[in-house]
């Protein structure tokens, strides 16, 4: 509409694969503050395909047990809580390629890389993410 001021899109979640998991099986872990903005309507929520794909080796390895399949629970229950899948643009391997090596587990280092190149906000208690200049949340 015409005239009317435009309301600036809330800023992007990005979900970590504890904050993902510990979401959709309503955690007590999970902080309240990150439960808020979560469930807040008006909130953009984004996984990544390095998560899904993470969590997925996991779950086939038996060092992670879901309340359903795998493909069911990391996709079909995904998108049902409302959420986006944030695929894996070149920008995000180029982007990643240029950090810093401050984290070892490759997984992160993507989730890293992709919120700073979507402008996103990293939704993470791992501690040596917030060592990247990343914003988070927890």
């Amino acid at each position: 509409m015409a005239g009317l001021p435009r309301i600036p899109a809330r800023v992007s979640l990005l979900l970590d694969s504890h904050a993902l998991l510990w979401h959709l099986l309503d955690d007590d872990a999970l902080p309240q503050r990150v439960k808020d903005r979560l469930e807040d309507p008006a909130e953009r929520v984004a996984v990544s395909v390095a998560t899904q794909w993470e969590l997925m080796l996991k779950a086939g390895s038996g060092k992670l047990r879901l309340p359903d399949a795998p493909e069911r629970f990391l996709f079909d229950v995904v998108e049902e809580a409302g959420f986006r899948v944030l695929h894996i643009q070149p920008r995000h391997a180029q982007a990643l390629a240029e950090l810093p090596q401050i984290h070892d587990d490759p997984f992160d280092r993507m989730l890293v890389a992709q919120a700073l190149v979507e402008d996103m906000t990293l939704v993470s208690g791992d501690e040596v993410m917030r060592r990247y200049p990343v914003d988070t949340l927890w």
